[in-house]
């Protein structure tokens, strides 16, 4: 398989006023095209700040981030990045909100509002265009979150946590229904979480990080049997990876 995101020796160091802080260090791993992917690690490790490492948010002081084998660009970057909260602007109806990220980049054109609109179409909101925010459900503003995240064509979604803010029955449910769309696009994702049973459940690679300055401890492929998240969790091999992780973390 084509290798999509490459991090090599990849590490951190930033200044406060009286000290040279390292928050990241010898970070190095890579995600095949097609593949999701999760990060799991210690409170404050440094999870999101590789996300925002990835794309091109912030400048790593030292080696490689690639994808397709090209340096990350802020300028030119193809990301697609969905936060904890859905971020949609409730005075902008679900299609106006979908449409934002080809506002931004000046691709408004009509054959992307059909494709944004498609999606819409395709995941179960085509009745919901002309509503605003407040009038869904916590889960389906995380799904149309998503597919504000696709209508620009990214290569890679950056995710995270974006299933934090749901309780927990919402957020199993918003779990297969991500998991689905990203699955049914073929799209490559790269998923920070501290929720292990989420890692396990929807992912082909974790990436376990050290404590601060993070770096890889170890990278597992749980490979559960099951077609959607809900159906891993019952895998029989679930509690084995389970316990696994959380003793690498403890």
């Amino acid at each position: 398989m084509k290798k999509i995101l490459q991090i090599e020796n990849v590490a951190l160091t930033y200044q406060t006023l009286t000290d040279e802080i390292t928050a990241i260090n010898d970070l190095s791993f890579d995600c095949n095209d097609g593949e999701f992917l999760s990060i799991i690690g210690p409170s404050g490790c440094g999870k999101t700040t590789i996300l925002s490492l990835i794309a091109g948010l912030i400048k790593h002081t030292s080696g490689k981030i690639l994808i397709d084998e090209k340096p990350i660009n802020i300028k030119n970057n193809d990301m697609g990045y969905m936060l904890q909260k859905d971020q949609l602007f409730p005075w902008r109806t679900i299609e106006k909100n979908v449409y934002l990220p080809l506002e931004i980049k000046r691709k408004l054109s009509d054959e992307n509002k059909n494709y944004a609109l498609s999606l819409l179409e395709k995941y179960g909101l085509k009745d919901f265009v002309k509503k605003y925010p407040s009038q869904l459900s916590g889960g389906m503003r995380q799904r149309v979150a998503l597919i504000r995240t696709l209508v620009s064509n990214p290569k890679i979604l950056l995710l995270d946590e974006p299933f934090s803010a749901l309780d927990y029955q919402t957020r199993l449910a918003v779990c297969d229904d991500v998991y689905k769309i990203i699955k049914a696009e073929r799209k490559t994702a790269v998923l920070v979480t501290h929720d292990i049973s989420e890692a396990l459940s929807m992912s082909d690679i974790i990436i376990v990080l050290s404590d601060r300055p993070a770096k890889v401890k170890s990278i597992h492929h749980p490979n559960l049997n099951g077609d959607t998240p809900l159906r891993k969790r019952e895998s029989e091999n679930f509690g084995f990876w389970f316990e696994k992780i959380w003793k690498e973390l403890n």
